[in-house]
């Protein structure tokens, strides 16, 4: 680290520390966070012992220009939040049905099914980009939307946060994609989508909103996504290190998310170590393309600090249980990576459990990021969702989605 950039990192730190006001309290999280970033360090350490600087720039740079991934655009659309936010959203329409043969026909599904739209809600730090993949299997099959969360993405920020200091929760969200759905799916059935914080956002809006759950809503899937008690979640981490990140990062958070300029040249400064802790927290497998890679972190790094900032308390406070209850008559997809840290695989066992007719998949080899890590799981699985809510003919077929293999292709 140049000594500029050391600066910039000394310089935020210290700026969010005294805006927190608890020396102590900011010693104990920078020794919860480096138990966090130790392994990551360890092998970014090893890796600058072979690899410039200036090489590694090149990479970047290599990758951000030659991935196609997030590259995909539909028909773009606006829809406005209670309190006036503007969420920005994307619809890509099914092409006119190709007439299937009458033997295929009778063997594989119904004749005409119900034409269904697809809405995708996204996980935290992340935005409508990171479906690439399905969106990419699924475009001319069915009509889908990708709609970017509040404060991510495309979407303005939270007017309630930045004019009314108020708080984020899952709540809010809930009535987000309320807001969504009336402007891109005025009518018509509806299957939803969500990972992570975006599953969470699909039961806020399950609670608010019951009777859609009757009258319109007709197969739920939720991926690597939580009901509730993710304050137990120990991220990997030794207890005394999770002990202390769940007592002050909440305030250090706050606290940095006020110094956001500075913050940002810390986060520039040190994109190595972050590249790390990001890929140990997203992936699981070790040979996903390192364009793949590049991808999330350009999602992740995107995320303004005091975004992050403003989102992490709802998840403490996030419980949507008995919200499940609203699934209940309808296909469920629940789909997790056994080695997710972020939201482990035990808090998708519990919405199944919860949900004994629902279809449970435990994916062995992958994270949090299980949509991009395993595409063709995922997508597999969406697929049979779609065809037993009757989103698509079983005889329809699902494009090409590519692969996440080091050896593979992009695109």
């Amino acid at each position: 680290m140049s000594e500029s950039s050391a600066e910039a990192v000394a310089s935020a730190a210290s700026a969010a520390v005294a805006s927190a006001g608890n020396w102590r309290k900011a010693g104990v999280v920078g020794t919860a966070i480096g138990v966090v970033a130790a392994g990551a360090a360890a092998g970014v350490a090893i890796e600058r012992l072979t690899v410039g600087r200036g090489m590694r720039q090149k990479a970047r740079l290599a990758l951000d220009s030659a991935g196609p991934y997030g590259s995909l655009r539909g028909t773009p659309g606006k829809a406005y939040a209670d309190d006036g936010t503007e969420l920005y959203y994307e619809v890509d329409d099914a092409e006119p049905e190709a007439p299937l043969a009458p033997r295929r026909r009778r063997l594989f599904g119904r004749k005409a099914p119900a034409p269904v739209t697809v809405v995708f809600s996204h996980g935290y730090c992340l935005n409508q980009d990171s479906w690439h993949f399905q969106r990419a299997a699924l475009r001319g099959v069915v009509r889908t939307v990708h709609w970017d969360q509040r404060s991510h993405g495309r979407s303005g920020r939270g007017v309630a946060q930045t004019e009314d200091g108020a708080p984020v929760t899952i709540d809010q969200l809930g009535r987000d994609l309320k807001a969504v759905i009336d402007a891109a799916v005025p009518e018509g059935p509806i299957v939803l989508v969500g990972h992570s914080m975006g599953g969470m956002t699909v039961m806020a809006f399950a609670d608010h909103y019951p009777e859609l759950f009757r009258d319109r809503v007709v197969a739920v899937a939720l991926i690597g996504t939580s009901s509730g008690r993710l304050g137990e979640v120990n991220f990997g981490l030794p207890v005394a290190g999770v002990n202390a990140v769940r007592r002050v990062l909440p305030g250090v958070l706050k606290a940095l998310g006020q110094q956001a300029a500075l913050v940002e040249r810390g986060r520039r400064a040190t994109a190595d170590l972050f590249a790390g802790v990001i890929k140990r927290y997203s992936f699981a497998t070790r040979d996903v393309d390192p364009a793949v890679e590049r991808f999330a972190e350009r999602m992740i790094e995107g995320t303004p600090i005091d975004v992050v900032a403003e989102f992490y308390p709802a998840f403490t406070e996030h419980d949507k249980i008995a919200a499940l209850a609203h699934f209940t008559d309808m296909p469920v997809l629940v789909l997790a990576g056994v080695k997710d840290l972020v939201t482990p695989s035990e808090h998708s066992e519990a919405i199944a459990d919860l949900l004994p007719d629902a279809e449970l998949v435990l994916v062995p080899d992958a994270g949090h990021l299980v949509m991009l890590e395993h595409p063709e799981v995922v997508i597999d699985r969406l697929a049979d969702l779609l065809m037993r809510a009757g989103a698509v003919p079983a005889g329809a077929t699902v494009g090409g989605y590519g692969s996440t293999s080091s050896t593979a292709q992009p695109g």
